[in-house]
C-alpha cells in the first residue's frame, strides 16, 4: 500500500510517519512518500523520519519491516499510484501566515490563521492549488482516497469535492478530541469496540465552527449532567475557554475554535499584548529548527548536538503546549490532557484504515451535506441539515468502512447555529469564486463581497481595505485579482 504525503517537508510529518510505522491502527504501508515545494525542508524532514525510523525499529515498535520511505519535489511523481493521498500543504509558509495575520491586526480586526480575515486570505491563495492537486490525483490515480487537513479545511475540502467527489474527505482532531474528554468523563470509552452500539454523538458544525450537543450512553443523554456539574466542566477545555454560563446557556459544548467568536476583542487585544502573533512565533520557532537541523545542529542549546530527532521533538513540545495561547490568562499553562489528544495524524490514519480494512469506525468528520439513500418526501437531496445546500460540507459523525464514507443524521439546528454556518459558509464561497474566476474584475468583486461579509468583518469599508492589504502583500493574491 502506497501513501503519499503532500507537504511532506511540514513541520508534523514524523507523527504520520511514527504511527504508520508502529502499525498504531493495525494497517501495514509498503511505501511512504514525502511530496514538498520546498527542498531543504523536505530533506530534514527526510533526516527526522530516517532516524525515527532506526529508533522505532531498535525499540521493537514495528510491526514488520518500515515502510519504504521516498522524498520527491515532483507532484505526479509522488501521487502517481496512490492508494491514499494525506494533503497538509501550507500554501505562502509560516511567512504567509504572518501577513494574514497582521493585515487583519492593523485594521482592528482578529488576526488569526483559520478564522476571519487572515482565515479568509489563507484560502484565497490556497484553493487554486488545491484544486491542482485534486486535478492531478484525478489523473494520475483514480482510486486514491484524498485525505485532507490542509487549512482552512472546510472549504478546501469543498473546492476539491468539485474534482474529486466523495473521495476527498476533510479531517480535523478538535471535534473528536472533545467528544473523548466528555466520554471520559462519565466513565465510557468512545472509541471501544461496542460503542457504535452503545454511545450516541450528535455534533454539528463546519471545520472550526461545530458544537458537541448530545452524548448518549444506551439511550439516555449524558450531556445535560456535565453540563451542571463544575467539577465536570472544570476538566473540558472548551468549557474554560467560553465559561460554564454560556454553556449551560447553549445546552451544547463549542468546538475550541469558537472562542473567537465569542471573545473575538479579547482575543485580538491578548494577541496586541503578546506582541508576536502565533504565526511570528511559528516562523521564528520552526524556523530556527529547520535552520539548525540543516546545518547538523538541534533546536535549542540543550538538544543541539543529539541530532534532528531530538530537537524536533523539543520543538515541538513547545509548540503544542503554546497552542492557542491568547485563550488562557498569561501564567496559565496548557494542561497535558488537553496537549494529549490524539492528533491529525492518529485521525486520518484510523479513517485510511477503515476504508482499506473494512473495519467499521465512527469518526468526526468534514463531508457533504447529503446521506445516500435518506431522501424523505420533505427534503428529496435527503440533506443533513435540509436548509443548506447539498454540495455544501459540514462536519458531522459519520460510519467509515470498506464501502467509504457513511454521513449521520444529527439533530435539527436552531437558528443561531444555522445562521453563523450559513454566513461562514456563504463568505468563504465567496472567496472559492474569487479564486476560480477567471475575469479579475469579477475576483475581485467576490473577495470583496466574501471579506466584507465574514462574521468577524461585517463591515463593506473593511472589505475593501482588507482585499487591496491582502492583494499588495501577498503576491499570489495580487496575480489572482488582477493587481
Amino acid at each position: 500500500m502506497k501513501l503519499t504525503i503532500l507537504g511532506g517537508g511540514g513541520f508534523r510529518v514524523p507523527l504520520v510517519y511514527e504511527a504508520a510505522a508502529t502499525g498504531a491502527t493495525g494497517l501495514t504501508i509498503d511505501e511512504i512518500v514525502l511530496q514538498d515545494v520546498e527542498p531543504s525542508r523536505l530533506r530534514t524532514i527526510e533526516r527526522v523520519v530516517e532516524e525515527l525510523g532506526a529508533e522505532l525499529r531498535a525499540q521493537g515498535r514495528t510491526v514488520g519491516p518500515l515502510p519504504r520511505l521516498i522524498a520527491t519535489t515532483d507532484l505526479r511523481e509522488a501521487v502517481a499510484g496512490a492508494d491514499f493521498v494525506f494533503s497538509a500543504v501550507r500554501v505562502g509558509g509560516a511567512e504567509g501566515r504572518t501577513v494574514d495575520e497582521r493585515v487583519a491586526l492593523d485594521l482592528g480586526l482578529l488576526g488569526q490563521e483559520t478564522v476571519g480575515a487572515g482565515g479568509l486570505a489563507y484560502a484565497l491563495r490556497t484553493l487554486p492549488v488545491a484544486i491542482e492537486i485534486a486535478r492531478t490525483i484525478a489523473e494520475v490515480a483514480p482510486r486514491a482516497w484524498t485525505i485532507t487537513f490542509t487549512n482552512p479545511a472546510g472549504i478546501v475540502t469543498e473546492a476539491m469535492r468539485s474534482v474529486l467527489g466523495d473521495r476527498v474527505v476533510g479531517i480535523c482532531d478538535t471535534p473528536i478530541g472533545l467528544v473523548r474528554r466528555v466520554s471520559r468523563l462519565i466513565g465510557e470509552d468512545v472509541d471501544a469496540a461496542d460503542a457504535l452500539d452503545r454511545i450516541g454523538i450528535d455534533y454539528v458544525g463546519l471545520n472550526h465552527l461545530g458544537w458537541l450537543r448530545g452524548l448518549s450512553v444506551d439511550g439516555e443523554d449524558r450531556l445535560p449532567g456535565i453540563l451542571a456539574d463544575d467539577s465536570a466542566l472544570e476538566q473540558i477545555e472548551e468549557a474554560r475557554l467560553v465559561g460554564f454560563d454560556w454553556v449551560r446557556a447553549m445546552r451544547a459544548l463549542p468546538n475550541e475554535y469558537l472562542y473567537y467568536y465569542l471573545f473575538t476583542q479579547q482575543a485580538r487585544e491578548r494577541i496586541l499584548e503578546a506582541g508576536t502573533t502565533r504565526g511570528e512565533f511559528l516562523v521564528e520557532q520552526q524556523g530556527r529548527f529547520y535552520r539548525q537541523a540543516a546545518e547538523g545542529a538541534g533546536a535549542g542549546s540543550e538538544a543541539c548536538c543529539d541530532g534532528p530527532l531530538a530537537a524536533w521533538r523539543a520543538t515541538l513540545h513547545e509548540r503544542e503546549a503554546t497552542y492557542m495561547a491568547e485563550s488562557r490568562e498569561a501564567d496559565e499553562e496548557r494542561r497535558p490532557e488537553d496537549v494529549a489528544g490524539g492528533g491529525y495524524q492518529e485521525v486520518a490514519l484510523r479513517l485510511m484504515t477503515a476504508i482499506a480494512s473494512g473495519r467499521t469506525e465512527r469518526m468526526i468528520l468534514d463531508v457533504g451535506n447529503a446521506r445516500a439513500g435518506s431522501s424523505t418526501a420533505a427534503d428529496p437531496s435527503g440533506r443533513i441539515v435540509p436548509q443548506l445546500p447539498a454540495d455544501l460540507v459540514l462536519e458531522v459523525p459519520c460510519l467509515v468502512d470498506g464501502d467509504g464514507v457513511h454521513p449521520q443524521a444529527v439533530g435539527p439546528v436552531p437558528l443561531e447555529q444555522l445562521g453563523l454556518m450559513a454566513q461562514q459558509r456563504g463568505a468563504e464561497r465567496c472567496i472559492l469564486e474569487a479564486a476560480t474566476v477567471v475575469d479579475p474584475v469579477r475576483a475581485r468583486r467576490a473577495a470583496w463581497e466574501g471579506f466584507s461579509t465574514h462574521p468577524l468583518v461585517r463591515s463593506v469599508d473593511l472589505g475593501g481595505k482588507l482585499v487591496d492589504a491582502y492583494a499588495r502583500r501577498q503576491p499570489a493574491v495580487g496575480r489572482l485579482l488582477g493587481y
